[in-house]
């Protein structure tokens, strides 16, 4: 009798088994016929119209054939034209759309309050002499007449900075080293007076324990001249080596009434968009 119950049992479970078996065979089947169903101009169609992250995170993943479609150039293409972001030059496509579209589309300035719109907030003054640093209104029109507001420096030299952690700001260190994306630093300063100026800016990029891997401090500027206009200085950092973790910003300057500075701008950038 105990044999008995016990190889009916053994049946039963045998039986659950393959009956499990069979069902997921049955919704496999019926998912890649359904799959199949649909034209895949109509499914990649629907992909163009899903946020992106979401197309690569988990439609991706879906078959082989939806995985095809994320991952082809195409697909980004028409992304990018939909949205409007082109190379400058339409001569030179880029070599990875993919990278392209997320490298433009989340392109911003990592620096916090650059245009001294929230007055000194966000910066560290690293040198505060004379009469200190102070925000004011431009007494010259910049370029762009959204930027309305400027920092000034004194007669003294003075410095601030801010130190840029690139994991914080969404660039994670498998990206940053395997990509390597171009790095577009620029400011924008004057000496509006006929006295001679003094403006400085120095760039590093530091690994993670903050010790330096690049270090670039251009040349210092020196103007003399009434209302001199405002003058942007730009550099683009390529083909760097692994390890960056941080970037540390610093400028500044003096001169009889102070040197103005404004609109500066740290940018991890596509490098067909220069």
């Amino acid at each position: 009798m105990h044999k008995r119950v016990e190889l009916a049992k053994r049946q039963k479970k045998m039986y659950q088994k393959t009956r499990m078996s069979t069902d997921s065979e049955t919704r496999s089947d019926a998912c890649s016929g359904q799959q199949s169903a649909v034209p895949l101009a109509v499914v990649e169609e629907v992909l163009l119209n899903l946020p992106a992250h979401q197309v690569v995170q988990v439609c991706r993943l879906v078959c082989h054939e939806w995985k095809e479609l994320v991952d082809s150039a195409a697909h980004w293409r028409v992304r990018c034209r939909r949205e409007g972001l082109q190379p400058n030059d339409a001569s030179r496509s880029p070599e990875d759309w993919c990278q392209f579209y997320f490298l433009s589309k989340f392109r911003r300035n990592l620096l916090k309050n650059p245009r001294a719109d929230d007055g000194l907030q966000g910066w560290e003054i690293v040198q505060n002499r004379a009469d200190n640093w102070a925000t004011e209104l431009n007494r010259i029109p910049f370029p762009d007449n959204t930027v309305t507001k400027c920092f000034v420096t004194s007669d003294s030299l003075c410095l601030k900075e801010q130190l840029i952690d690139l994991k914080e700001e969404g660039y994670s260190e498998a990206f940053m080293d395997q990509l390597r994306p171009h790095i577009k630093i620029s400011d924008w300063y004057t000496p509006p007076s006929g006295y001679r100026s003094h403006y400085c800016l120095s760039v590093q990029f530091l690994d993670q324990e903050r010790n330096p891997i690049i270090s670039c401090h251009p040349d210092v500027f020196r103007q003399q001249g009434n209302d001199y206009p405002w003058c942007q200085i730009t550099y683009i950092f390529r083909n760097y080596g692994s390890g960056i973790r941080f970037i540390r910003f610093t400028h500044g300057g003096m001169e009889w009434s102070g040197i103005r500075v404004t609109n500066s701008s740290v940018e991890i950038c596509p490098a067909t968009v220069f």
